[in-house]
């Protein structure tokens, strides 16, 4: 179920949403904001500005204050005063998707949107984000730092972690769209409506878990690439964001796989593996699925070789990572979800597994026959290179039978039309 985000305050010179104007609100623009007395005048009269000079569609600034300590409000409630465009909003609980999910659900636009408020993204980019949603093309628009024609300037860590983060999103949830963390999106109102209430997440894994459940439900989702400069005093805690990020995927996963998160078909959603029925973009996600587990593989290894011996170690490694392997390439490669068959799935892929553990078992074997004291690094290599025969092998075993539905059973009693 949604948090809880607390009493909501509208600010006394608008009405609550519903009755805002007579002319029929195309876009509300929401931007969250906590502690951020410095610099909220600057960004608001900055898209204040941009939105009566270029922007063509009827739109409204709403600013979220959720949960701030200083004088946001009372700079909330005096640009909403002097600018025409601008209403403020006071949640008492922090929390940007808390306030995303309160502001969006009572809102009367056509098309939500919100967008971080240091203004890291180029505002040019926001009628190419709009657009195709007013028109009905798309569902979904995100802002992406991570594709063809992005231009960014941020620091290397940053740029490292928003990457492995996104990786992480299609290895586990099998997801499609190129970078889930960019503070810049909209949804149309009418998929919002569907959609808010299956999110839980009152943070910064909102955006996340609402970009899943859209991709789930068959939706279009719209990607800009944007010009994007980090903001060097940003209140973002990067690691304990990152932690909540992987708290939420572990939830969300297990709700999706569980059957307790029930998303509605909206669009017109593929068929199950159909956009992974080539074998070349099988082989692609199967190479990337195993690139994962070979680095958990060879981790886990070194760390139980300390107090096992090698083929214990090797053993143990093995199975652990041959349970993720099959689970993941049974989603991301193979594009099949749901708990149905899964435990037949796994045990085949076990048995597939058994190939890659005669080969690096027999390639440890015949090492420690070469030497009495092999290195680590020698142990390492000779697995790996192992490991990489077993893959051609896995593959075809996973196309040809581990994956394959039931063989039907063949008819009982067959016509014979010349009887």
């Amino acid at each position: 179920m949604p948090a809880d985000i607390g009493r909501v305050t509208f600010s006394s010179r608008l009405p609550c949403p519903g009755g805002l104007s007579e002319t029929a609100l195309q876009v509300d623009l929401v931007v969250p904001v906590r502690d951020e007395e410095r610099g909220l005048s600057r960004s608001i009269r900055r898209l204040d500005a941009y939105l009566h000079g270029q922007f063509p569609f009827t739109a409204r600034i709403t600013i979220a204050d959720n949960g701030s300590t200083d004088r946001t409000w009372p700079e909330a409630l005096a640009l909403e005063a002097d600018l025409d465009l601008v209403r403020a909003v006071r949640l008492d609980r922090p929390g940007r998707g808390g306030a995303l999910r309160s502001i969006w659900s009572q809102s009367d636009a056509t098309v939500l949107c919100y967008m971080d408020v240091d203004l890291s993204t180029d505002l040019n980019a926001l009628l190419p984000l709009l657009a195709p949603l007013l028109s009905g093309h798309s569902d979904v628009a995100i802002g992406t730092r991570l594709a063809t024609g992005a231009r960014v300037i941020r620091g290397p860590r940053r740029e490292i972690i928003s990457r492995c983060y996104n990786l992480l999103l299609h290895a586990t949830l099998g997801t499609r769209f190129s970078d889930a963390q960019c503070g810049f999106k909209a949804i149309r109102a009418d998929t919002a409506r569907v959609l808010l209430p299956l999110t839980a997440d009152a943070g910064w894994f909102f955006d996340t878990e609402l970009l899943v459940l859209a991709e789930r439900a068959g939706l279009r989702i719209h990607e800009v690439p944007v010009d994007w400069t980090d903001d060097p005093d940003s209140r973002v805690h990067v690691l304990a964001t990152a932690a909540a990020d992987l708290r939420g995927i572990a939830r969300l996963g297990a709700g999706l796989a569980l059957g307790r998160i029930k998303v509605p078909e909206l669009g017109q959603a593929e068929p199950p593996g159909a956009r992974l029925a080539g074998w070349p973009a099988q082989l692609a996600r199967f190479v990337v699925v195993g690139a994962i587990c070979s680095v958990a593989y060879v981790l886990l290894y070194l760390l139980l070789r300390g107090s096992l011996g090698a083929q214990a170690a090797n053993a143990l490694s093995l199975l652990a990572t041959a349970i993720a392997n099959t689970a993941l390439n049974r989603r991301v490669t193979f594009g099949i979800r749901g708990r149905r068959h899964a435990a037949r799935h796994q045990v085949r892929g076990l048995i597939a597994f058994g190939v890659g553990l005669a080969l690096t078992s027999g390639g440890l074997a015949v090492l420690h026959a070469a030497s009495a004291s092999p290195s680590r690094t020698a142990e390492v290599a000779v697995l790996i290179l192992a490991n990489l025969a077993a893959t051609v092998v896995r593959f075809a075993l996973y196309r040809r039978w581990v994956f394959r539905g039931p063989a039907r059973p063949a008819p009982k009693h067959v016509l014979n039309p010349s009887k």
